[in-house]
């Protein structure tokens, strides 16, 4: 089973009145099978792209495949999207912690820009897609904690749960309109105290995001491939959306030296799981 790439993720789940026909009614049927593709699965066809030679940096069909959840008795869908983000991680290669030649080993400078004309011609037929699932590698972003409230947390043993029996798992959900409030408010908070910077900036991307989908949405936090670089007790004490919680109420009081710290403590924590990529 594999067990790369070390990645967290921010997924959307949409209830099915927010897809239009025939889609509505394809995800529906799709719902209804008796085995569901999991994570696990998505991550094993992706290595096959880049196991292959050349490697398929893109799929050359976007996936049929969603993530699937009921909340409160309504079914929610999140679509994979797999070519969409392929495409969209290899416009993000520049800021990849790797060195040249390794990159062009692994995804030739040719490959590169096949597929990046393959995306520039999709995108003129689709301006406004955008996808459901964002994903980070060896680390979970800032802010994406500030749309949860650490009560949302649910960490689970290795075996406690359906996926990898091998490892412990980590997720936080939440719904979108709480999702949608808390980033407003930490937005606010932020922009009050430090009028514009990266934090503010992130923060705006990712309201712009969230806007895009339907408000009575799913939100969802998976620290993914992050737990097979991070011990399990290391994760069983994990308390990061309720260090940002802290952080933000810091900040609204007018603590900046507390605030200051605690981010401070946040990044370094998580900067330490990112410097895990060039151990040998």
């Amino acid at each position: 089973m594999p067990k790369v790439p070390y990645a967290a993720y921010l997924r959307v789940y949409e209830p099915l009145a927010a897809f239009p026909e025939p889609e509505r009614v394809r995800w529906a049927e799709y719902a209804r099978r008796e085995r569901l593709p999991t994570a696990q699965d998505e991550l094993a066809f992706a290595m096959a792209g880049l196991a292959a030679w050349p490697p398929r940096v893109a799929p050359a069909r976007e996936s049929t495949d969603a993530f699937v959840t009921t909340v409160d008795g309504v079914l929610c869908v999140c679509p994979w999207q797999t070519r969409l983000r392929s495409w969209q991680a290899l416009g993000e290669v520049g800021h990849w912690l790797m060195p040249q030649p390794v990159l062009d080993a692994a995804l030739p400078p040719g490959v590169r820009r096949r597929a990046a004309a393959d995306y520039d011609r999709w995108r003129e037929r689709n301006p406004d897609a955008r996808p459901w699932i964002r994903s980070a590698l060896w680390h979970v972003p800032v802010r994406w904690f500030a749309l949860f409230a650490d009560e949302e947390r649910v960490f689970r043993k290795a075996g406690e749960h359906q996926g990898d029996p091998a490892a412990p798992s980590l997720t936080y959900r939440t719904p979108m309109v709480q999702a949608r409030r808390r980033l407003a408010r930490g937005l606010r908070t932020v922009r009050k105290s430090m009028v514009q910077g990266p934090l503010a900036e992130a923060l705006t991307d990712i309201g712009r995001w969230l806007e895009e989908f339907h408000p009575r949405s799913l939100v969802e936090l998976d620290y993914g491939g992050l737990v097979y670089t991070i011990s399990e007790d290391q994760l069983a004490a994990d308390r990061s959306a309720a260090d940002v919680t802290a952080g933000l109420a810091a900040l609204a009081a007018g603590d900046l030296e507390r605030a200051g710290r605690l981010y401070e403590e946040l990044t370094d924590r998580w900067m330490t799981v990112r410097e895990r990529q060039f151990a040998n």
